[in-house]
């Protein structure tokens, strides 16, 4: 009887099933299992008779068959996300989308595939399983401090104890803005070589000097004008502090022999008139047709007498310029830490062919502190140079675009600092607008040496190491593999598997990227087990092998009547 033979194989059919829902719930807290199904087809049925074709007034016959039963034609497993799970362990990974871990045995001579990242580091750095075998990826290069994952996958090892050596400034990047108002918050007092056009008074006004403006200088009945010129100090013209000094004193030594003119440390002229001269009798007041309010103001307290031989002196009000600072601390060879100062000073005024305003130019000073010596000049700790902008207020050109300098504390001598204080026509750098001085940002590039303090891992699996100097950096990245056909992956055990000839070529690279998914830390991914689900089918599988017993048996009953006909 076909039947009995049809009840065997559904038995054996559904002891598999049973077997593979078994080896389901044996899974369920399994980090990274997917569970599997067993698939039913039907085998060869024997064909009594043939189906034929309408003929004539004869319609057509369907074949007749005979099924002899069941088989298990293939166990699928079931490549569904499972859900993440919080470990709080840093070294913990799980997958979200698509891809596997790449492990390996071998050194890389081959390589296995896993879902499960429950990984640790073994005794000597090596990023591993609990089974022992070592993740594949990328570390970084020494020489270039870069993580090429173009290049063929390794062992990933971090050795313990790691540090970074110092690494000497090589750059300084500074991003800020220069006052180019009339109105100055930061102010220092004026210097012989600063420009009169760009000066302000006491309460940060500015004195705008414009060709012609002036001063009229009246001794003992004699007067003479000084005006401003601000591309000749010709005569009696000024455009630098220094050109009104030397021109006043050179007046009043026509007076007054003995009469001197200075510019004290507050930022103000001042008159003596020492014994062997003349009395000096000053009136100030701004030049016919060129006064200059604001700057006759601040110059009309030199007025008064002055006898020969007073220990007095007539000074002017403060004369200020507009000034901002900026410092940061860069690092030699040997990683120890030296402030680097940068004073910029308004130095002047663009002008066109009209004589309008198209931009300001500003003087910098960039110092450091003794021993130290900047620009290759033995002893020497200050560099000046200019920064020029255009009329929009974007950087123009500035000097120097480096500097060298050599801490004098047995590092390496001559160090080369790039400044970068932006690019021409470009607002990525310094600036003037009309808007108060400040510096928004200021960085640099070197750092003193440091021990690895701790390792976390981000979304592309990347490896970053905490040193104690407060530098992080990637050491190493966790390369993922995708298969065309995962269902055609092999199961190893030990939650590994091991391509075959339908599961494609793996595809290997970096997580989040090319299909792939993307990595998250300190968190394993659950096995895919619903409980509900293979309870439910436990007892479909129960039923059915219920159901082929049954067949069994009724055949069993059949065979016997039959065997009792002689009877």
């Amino acid at each position: 009887m076909r039947s009995l033979w049809a009840g065997v194989s559904g038995l054996q059919a559904h002891q598999i099933a049973m077997d593979v829902e078994g080896n389901n719930i044996a899974n369920v807290n399994t980090s990274g299992f997917k569970y599997s199904r067993a698939n039913f087809s039907d085998m060869l049925s024997q064909t009594a008779k043939i189906a034929t074709a309408p003929q004539g007034n004869l319609g057509g016959k369907n074949p007749m068959q005979v099924g002899l039963g069941t088989e298990v034609n293939s166990v699928t497993r079931i490549f569904s996300q499972g859900s993440v799970q919080a470990t709080g362990k840093s070294t913990d990974l799980a997958i979200q989308g698509d891809g596997f871990f790449v492990v390996s045995q071998d050194g890389g001579t081959t390589y296995k595939y896993s879902r499960n990242g429950d990984f640790v580091f073994d005794s000597d750095g090596n990023f591993v399983t609990n089974n022992g075998l070592v993740a594949q990826g990328w570390v970084r290069d020494p020489e270039t401090g870069k993580i090429d994952t173009s290049a063929p996958i390794q062992n990933i090892q971090i050795k313990p104890g790691l540090t970074t050596p110092a690494k000497p400034s090589s750059e300084v990047s500074i991003k800020a803005n220069l006052n180019a108002g009339n109105l100055i918050e930061n102010m220092s007092v004026m210097e012989t070589t600063d420009r009169f056009d760009v000066l302000f008074n006491a309460e940060g006004k500015a004195f705008n000097l414009k060709n012609g403006q002036g001063i009229t200088l009246t001794v003992n009945g004699n007067s003479k004008d000084f005006k401003f010129d601000q591309s000749s100090n010709a005569g009696d013209n000024f455009t630098t502090v220094e050109d009104l000094r030397q021109d006043i004193e050179n007046f009043l030594q026509q007076q007054s022999g003995t009469a001197t003119v200075s510019i004290n440390d507050q930022g103000k002229f001042e008159i003596k008139n020492p014994a062997g001269g003349a009395d000096l009798k000053i009136n100030v007041g701004g030049v016919a047709g060129g006064d200059n309010e604001l700057f006759t103001q601040a110059m009309t307290s030199l007025s008064g007498t002055l006898t020969t031989g007073s220990s007095g002196a007539k000074t002017s009000q403060v004369i200020n310029a507009a000034t901002h600072a900026s410092s940061i601390d860069i690092f030699d060879s040997l990683g120890s830490k030296h402030t680097v100062r940068m004073e910029f000073r308004k130095a002047e005024y663009q002008y066109d062919n009209n004589n309008t305003k198209v931009g300001a130019a500003w003087s910098i000073k960039i110092s450091v502190p003794q021993p130290g010596e900047i620009g290759g000049t033995p002893n020497a700790n200050e560099l000046k140079g200019q920064i020029i902008f255009n009329s929009d207020g974007s950087l123009s050109s500035y000097t120097p675009t480096s500097i060298t300098y050599t801490a004098n504390n047995g590092s390496s001598p001559n160090q080369t600092v790039i400044l970068d204080l932006g690019h021409s026509n470009k607002f990525d750098g310094l600036t003037s607008f009309d808007s108060p001085s400040n510096t928004a940002g200021i960085s640099q590039d070197g750092y003193t040496g440091g021990d690895i303090d701790g390792i976390r891992i981000d979304q592309s699996g990347t490896l970053i190491g905490s040193f104690t100097n407060g530098r992080s950096f990637g050491l190493a990245q966790v390369a993922m593999a995708k298969f065309t056909n995962n269902i055609g992956l092999e199961s190893e055990g030990g939650n590994v598997f091991v391509q075959t000839a339908n599961s494609g070529e793996p595809v290997i690279g970096q997580a989040a990227a090319g299909g792939r998914g993307f990595v998250q830390s300190s968190s394993l991914e659950m096995s895919n087990v619903d409980l509900s689900r293979s309870l439910t089918q436990l007892i479909v599988i129960q039923r059915g092998f219920q159901a082929n017993s049954k067949t069994i048996t009724t055949s069993d009953q059949m065979l016997n009547t039959l065997l009792q006909l002689k009877q």
